[in-house]
């Protein structure tokens, strides 16, 4: 058991206001400080008693210069190790809302760089797998969102929902030892980083995110990413368990700042109440004396408890705005940070046997005891039946064949079983000495084997077969290499080569990417019934759509990236097919030189041809090498950008749904106050009535006649098309 602090880092955000306030970042010691300065108000007359300075140290400070790779270098990859050894790790991020939480967390929805540490931990781990081939790596993931003290399951896989309260609602259960699980939380395994990027896209897909005066995608709940990792090294019986919380805290704000009312201003008062019941654990733990720790105030700190008091590395990112307007807030956050550093958490491995393997090495036991006290005990002595030999000839085969080196021979405790498995290894041994010795006649053995007559084969020929069996050992190993190569890179690549105008028209190994399960759900869910008037609409309303730029724009990317993939595959193909025409050459080659070295007798230490054919199969080599990790980046990249012009597609159909039904709303009203209208007036104003409101609707630029419904039924003195403004 170790002793462990939280570290804590401070990230200051980007900022274009020329409103910005003063401050400083210096180093002190192996800690970096930041300063900030306020002068006094002078304009009363009053003594003014506040601070002018404020200064707070922590791990690193990482000013707006700093990129997303950078933060997580520093930040997530020496917890990702310690997960990877066994111990329980947690990143979140704290901070007033607009300062940079979600997109140090999750990242940008931009550019491919912009990914937070969420995507590159994924894309991380599945690399360190690949690395440590001695062990066996599973991988489980879970999304959890804590919206107005309820919990929510983003990854749910009954459930499309359209709305967060379709999603099923998580409650706390607490077992007899103080442990903490969450009912309806569902795990899904993640076999390969392109699995947990999709479930990453899906969680992100269901987020409550609202518009607000300081933030314009401002995350309106608490999101905890959780991974959960199981290492078993090969032949071992231990396994090691952890889990790596991502937390990514909704923003606190000051509502007589904001002026927020109705939804926004409930929301806003749940984000605050749980960060303040968060603040009173960090409190309760930072005294020493304090033997209650209210981890039951809210829902938030009874699911991270042991993040925060327990066996847990825990890392801190305090998101700074250094706009003027926000500095209270942002001292607060640096003194919350503070606090947090003073907290020490015991962590230990979490180790434990695998139950399995303790149950088959205990049954294993039993059998070899009951073997021995049989062997003490009286032995049959009628002859072994047929069916016996048979058995005993398949338990030798099978150990013979065996490669592990712990491969037991087991017949039982029946002598006779044993004495016939010793004598078929006798055989066997038999057969072999004899089929070795080379004589001028056929011989027979005592089991009456036939030892063949090899007098026939002359020495040169021997040693010719020899030679060629070494070349074609050295050409096997090669090709296995490129196969292993292949196959760990995940592309398939084909082996003929293009020529002439076939070279433009042969399929590069890029393929296009596979719909995803994440894609297919998506799909579905635009893919809805609509009446012709309602497509009309939609057009018009994707046309001014205000991010309908930013989605050509990465459809316009998507086909660059697409058309380097088709080059790059190409130049695979052509590498791939270059390699295999050299190594042809290269084993013709050396069967030319090795018969005339024998026939001939004059051996040629140096062969030109030759190694002028290695250069040339090292070149390939290379380049494929090349060509094929830059396909794989490319990929990478491709994916990225499909998860995000899927989640701006979604999020134009949400708009367009919410416009649509606010749309209807106004015209029901407005077909209520009508019909109110004729029913109160004479057949004479209903007739004059009728024709004033034809006259002002038709004043407004409108879409469409769209049905509502899709009826088209009419009313005395009311058309039912509806004619929506756009």
């Amino acid at each position: 058991m170790v002793k462990h602090g939280i570290q804590i880092f401070a990230r200051v955000r980007p900022i274009k206001s020329k409103s910005i306030a003063s401050y400083n970042c210096g180093q002190d010691d192996d800690q970096t400080k930041i300063s900030f300065s306020v002068p006094k108000d002078k304009q009363f007359e009053y003594i003014n008693n506040r601070k002018e300075e404020f200064t707070f140290k922590f791990s690193r400070v990482f000013d707006q210069q700093t990129h997303q790779e950078e933060v997580f270098d520093i930040v997530a990859k020496p917890v990702i190790a310690n997960c990877l050894e066994g111990y329980n790790g947690t990143i979140f991020a704290y901070g007033q809302t607009g300062s940079g939480k979600t997109f140090t967390i999750t990242g940008g929805a931009e550019r491919y760089s912009d990914r937070g540490i969420i995507p590159r931990t994924l894309t991380y781990l599945f690399e360190q797998y690949n690395k440590q081939t001695n062990c066996t790596f599973t991988t489980h993931i879970t999304y959890l969102e804590i919206y107005n003290e309820n919990g929510f399951d983003l990854l749910d896989p009954k459930h499309e929902a359209s709305k967060l309260e379709d999603l099923p609602r998580v409650t706390l259960m607490e077992d007899p030892d103080q442990n903490i699980h969450l009912k309806n939380l569902s795990f899904h395994v993640a076999n390969n980083e392109e699995d947990a990027l999709n479930l990453l896209f899906i969680g992100d897909t269901n987020r409550m995110i609202a518009e607000t005066p300081m933030n314009q995608a401002s995350t309106r709940s608490h999101c905890i990413f959780t991974i959960h990792i199981t290492c078993r090294e090969n032949g071992s019986a231990t396994i090691r368990k952890s889990k790596f919380h991502l937390v990514d805290l909704a923003g606190s704000e000051r509502v007589h700042k904001t002026g927020s009312d109705g939804i926004i201003l409930t929301e806003a008062k749940y984000i605050n109440l749980s960060l303040h019941f968060l603040e009173q654990v960090i409190v309760a733990l930072s005294e020493k004396d304090r033997r209650h720790i209210p981890y039951r105030n809210s829902m938030m700190t009874s699911v991270l408890r042991d993040s925060l008091g327990g066996n847990c590395k825990t890392t801190m990112i305090g998101n700074l705005s250094i706009e003027s307007r926000n500095f209270e807030e942002t001292v607060s956050t640096c003194k919350f940070a503070q606090r947090v550093a003073l907290i020490k958490n015991e962590v230990t491995i979490n180790e434990e046997l695998d139950p399995t393997m303790i149950i088959n090495r205990l049954r294993q036991e039993v059998r070899e005891l009951k073997n021995q006290l049989g062997l003490a005990g009286d032995q049959p002595t009628e002859e072994l039946a047929e069916y016996h030999r048979d058995a005993c000839n398949k338990a030798v085969d099978d150990y013979i064949s065996a490669v592990e080196s712990d491969a037991a021979l087991d017949v039982g405790a029946d002598m006779r079983k044993i004495n016939y498995c010793f004598y078929l290894l006798k055989t066997m041994i038999m057969k072999s000495q004899n089929t070795d010795k080379v004589g001028g006649s056929s011989s027979v053995s005592q089991w009456g084997d036939i030892v063949p007559n090899t007098s026939y084969l002359t020495t040169d020929t021997e040693k010719l077969h020899g030679l060629v069996k070494q070349r074609d050992n050295e050409i096997s190993i090669l090709v296995e290499m490129l196969r292993k190569e292949k196959n760990r890179v995940g592309l398939s690549v084909g082996v003929t080569k293009p020529s002439g105008d076939n070279r433009r028209a042969s399929k590069s190994t890029s393929k296009p990417l596979k719909a995803d399960a994440a894609s297919v759900r998506l799909r579905k869910l635009l893919q809805t019934d609509m009446s012709v008037g309602r497509q009309q609409a939609f057009e018009i309303f994707k046309r001014d759509y205000e991010d309908i730029g930013t989605i050509e724009e990465r459809k316009e990317l998507l086909k660059e990236c697409y058309s380097e993939a088709k080059g790059l595959g190409e130049t695979v193909n052509n590498s791939k097919y270059e390699i295999n025409e050299i190594k042809g050459k290269l084993e013709q080659r050396r069967l030319q030189m090795a018969v005339r070295s024998e026939l001939m007798g004059d051996r040629e230490d140096d062969d030109d041809v030759e190694e002028r054919l290695k250069d040339m199969m090292d070149e390939q080599k290379h380049l494929y090498k090349t060509s094929l990790n830059k396909l794989k980046s490319l990929k990478c990249e491709i994916e990225h950008l499909q998860h995000l012009l899927e989640k701006s597609k979604l999020q134009l159909h949400r708009d367009f749904e919410s416009w649509w039904q606010i749309e209807l709303q106004l015209i029901e009203k407005q077909k209520a106050s009508i019909e109110t209208i004729n029913n109160n007036v004479t057949p004479k104003q209903k007739l004059s009535t009728h024709h004033n409101t034809s006259s002002m609707v038709g004043t407004k630029p409108l879409l469409h006649n769209t049905v509502v419904n899709g009826n088209d039924s009419r009313e005395s003195g009311y058309s039912s098309t509806v004619n929506v403004p756009v």
